[in-house]
């Protein structure tokens, strides 16, 4: 798109200027002239302009859509940290998997690293058909633009019709990268996917307007089509060792592996307890604790548990808790076997994160909080008693 000013029809009334939100137009020699570096072409000097001397020309550039005829299969991207296959890719296997059956093709890992010969045989264990395996020292650890060049050539090459990825900080910030090298569309923190049995597209299914309302995405005419899928959302299948599968090699240029970035080094977040993305376990607390040290009781609790300690948006926003801890839509989703709210009310943008849970216990003083409402279990009374009871209780029944 482009936009220009009829000088012949321009009056200098400065209707235009007024009109505009982004302060590009400024008069000169009582004529209106734009200033392309600001303007955004959003138009709101074309209808301001009651003399039509304001012009927005849009190109007739056509779109060339894929094939999607050409595109086949479904690829997982293998995230690895220090040579360790993430959980979050066995889960995007177990649901590729599933997904596979409907549209009747094969599932394919991505896997980019180093020294990865003994993660193979898991990858096909939990569902990969075939590996595209691409290794060297320069890629031992992640960084952004060499797995992204590496991932658009593969997808260049082979074409898959669908690829899925951990929204996870390696996931998010290289999966975008890929779509927009690729064209092609990207629907971000799915919770859910299916395939449109007729039409045989991708439904990817993510939370919108702060977790209110479920929206369902397709991308029916570009490939591939593109999702990121919560931690924890989706489940493993069981690993099946009799499974036989394909290792593809691939390799590239060297110039291919370059990084404008240096990696200088991986500092580890020491948890004094469970990691609460793996953890069986969860007590978490909200805005209901109170302040930072009363935190206290929820740590004693989980040591007696074995448990992570979580917490809710509202804990880390006041300085009670690391991010690293905050359960809900804009922190951790977890599906933990047990998964105690302490002072938590249960706003939906943290039930998104953990509402999976097998079972939760909820304990609030508050017997209309919304928490209740999910909560397999639920107590209603001050925590700053009920806490330290079961905290006693439990450290006299695991003893035995």
């Amino acid at each position: 798109m482009s936009i220009q000013v009829i000088i012949e029809k321009c009056t200098g009334c400065t209707l235009c200027v007024k009109a505009c939100p982004f302060d590009a137009i400024r008069m000169m020699e009582k004529k209106a002239a734009i200033d392309l570096n600001r303007c955004t072409l959003c138009g709101a000097c074309i209808p301001a302009c009651k003399f039509k001397a304001i012009l927005i020309e849009k190109s007739q550039a056509t779109c060339i859509l894929p094939d999607s005829k050409a595109y086949k299969d479904i690829w997982v991207f293998i995230e690895q940290k220090k040579g360790k296959v993430q959980s979050v890719a066995y889960e995007l296997l177990g649901k590729a998997h599933e997904l596979a059956k409907v549209l009747q093709c094969q599932v394919s890992g991505v896997l980019i690293g180093h020294d990865l010969q003994d993660q193979l045989d898991e990858i096909i264990w939990h569902g990969a058909d075939n590996i595209y395996l691409v290794e060297a020292p320069e890629l031992a650890n992640f960084q952004d633009e060499p797995y992204t060049n590496i991932l658009v050539e593969l997808i260049k090459k082979h074409k898959p019709e669908i690829l899925l990825c951990g929204a996870t900080a390696i996931g998010r910030s290289l999966i975008s990268r890929v779509a927009i090298n690729i064209k092609a569309g990207l629907t971000a923190d799915c919770t859910g996917l299916d395939i449109d049995r007729e039409k045989k597209i991708l439904l990817q299914t993510r939370p919108a307007f702060g977790g209110n309302i479920m929206a369902t995405i397709i991308s029916p005419n570009y490939r591939p089509q593109m999702a990121t899928v919560r931690h924890k959302v989706m489940q493993p299948i069981t690993p099946d060792k009799h499974r036989k599968g394909k290792i593809i090699k691939e390799s590239f240029d060297s110039s291919l592996y370059f990084s404008r970035t240096k990696l200088l080094d991986i500092v580890e977040e020491v948890e004094t307890l469970v990691n609460i993305a793996e953890a069986d376990i969860i007590v978490s607390g909200g805005r209901g604790m109170g302040q930072q040290e009363n935190f206290k009781l929820l740590e004693n609790f989980a040591h007696v548990l074995g448990a992570a300690v979580g917490s809710s948006r509202a804990a880390v926003d006041s300085g009670w808790m690391p991010y690293s801890h905050q359960v809900g839509q804009t922190g951790r989703t977890v599906s933990p076997k047990i998964y105690f709210a302490c002072g938590i009310s249960g706003q939906i943008q943290h039930l998104v994160g953990m509402q999976s849970s097998k079972i939760i216990i909820a304990i609030n003083k508050d017997s209309e909080a919304p928490i209740f409402r999910v909560a397999t279990y639920g107590i209603v009374g001050d925590l700053f008693q009920v806490i330290p009871a079961l905290t006693k209780k439990f450290k006299e029944v695991l003893k035995r």
